[in-house]
């Protein structure tokens, strides 16, 4: 694993959790860790840690797997010594993996034009933007491209690495590992669940009370005629309005709040899930179950677990 100025000392835990430590009890040949960085000291994280007495990226030359330092800042360039040893590595075919906003070191270096990747859902944009020739896929926790393997986030990299355990040593191995770890060997949905949904602005005015009003009557059966109606529109005006000011149509327009509203009632703890479906709008629970995976990547039941809030302390 690489460390550069400025990287989380979190990846470099995770990546020495998974494969730096010793793990008698799966009796097994297991991996040859090392640490290397471009200088002999290297401040990490703010200047919260310094790193020193590593090897030199000499270390990278006959690596079977090179872990690439995340970017602190990812539209700061990398060190050019990193760059030039991560395309080494690539040339000579290491498996190549990246944490975080390692995949803009790995885009810098260029061994992911053409390729799949991810990063941390705050840096998609500024990723489209710098590397367009990269196929940026921003819903998922990581993946894999052939050797090339990205991680989403900080989190994101200990499922990476379970997945990589599990590649090389089999699912009972990675799970062994995981239970050590007390962490899950396969986590469900992806970044969707995390990401920020701010409610957009809407610059016709014209639309906000009659979204105020859908909003207050969800579980009635609303359709775009009823709408526009009410908007005192055509079905087709109504439809241009939505996708000008909030670039979704009526009916993906109310299937998102009501989704929204079934997944407040859900961590609110009400029971049953007809119920939630009828208060919510979404009709029943089939239907419930569908879209929230859509939405979010989970099942009711494992969304309830995840965000359930935990009552108030009397």
């Amino acid at each position: 694993m690489i460390a550069d100025a400025g990287s989380n000392p979190f990846e470099l835990g995770v990546a020495t959790e998974l494969f730096g430590l010793r793990r008698p009890e799966l009796d097994r040949p297991w991996y040859d860790f090392a640490l290397c960085t471009p200088e002999p000291e290297t401040r990490m994280h703010h200047g919260f840690f310094t790193l020193s007495g590593v090897g030199d990226l000499s270390e990278v030359e006959t690596a079977d797997t090179v872990i690439v330092p995340n970017r602190p800042d990812p539209e700061e360039p990398p060190s050019p010594a990193v760059l030039d040893a991560v395309r080494r590595a690539a040339a000579r075919g290491a498996r190549l993996v990246s944490f975080c906003t390692g995949a803009f070191t790995l885009a810098a270096a260029g061994v992911l034009d053409g390729r799949r990747a991810t990063t941390h859902w705050r840096w998609t944009s500024a990723f489209e933007r710098m590397f367009p020739a990269v196929e940026l896929q921003p819903d998922v926790l990581f993946v894999a491209d052939g050797n090339v393997y990205t991680a989403a986030g900080s989190a994101a990299a200990l499922d990476l690495g379970l997945h990589l355990i599990r590649t090389d040593h089999g699912a009972e191995v990675a799970n062994a590992v995981s239970r050590r770890l007390v962490f899950t060997a396969h986590r469900e949905g992806g970044q969707r669940q995390f990401i920020d949904q701010p409610v957009p602005a809407v610059a016709d005015t014209s639309l906000a009370p009659l979204l105020d009003w859908a909003r207050a009557h969800l579980d009635q059966p609303l359709t775009v005629t009823g709408l526009a109606d009410r908007a005192g529109v055509s079905p087709a005006t109504l439809h241009r309005r939505f996708q000008s000011e909030l670039g979704t149509t009526p009916l993906g327009w109310l299937t998102t709040e009501r989704v929204a509203l079934a997944c407040r009632l859900l961590e609110r703890g009400e029971s049953g899930l007809d119920h939630i479906a009828r208060r919510s709008g979404l009709g029943t629970a089939t239907n419930l179950r569908l879209q929230l995976k859509r939405s979010t990547g989970l099942t009711p039941s494992s969304y309830r677990r995840r965000f359930t809030l935990s009552p108030s302390p009397a």
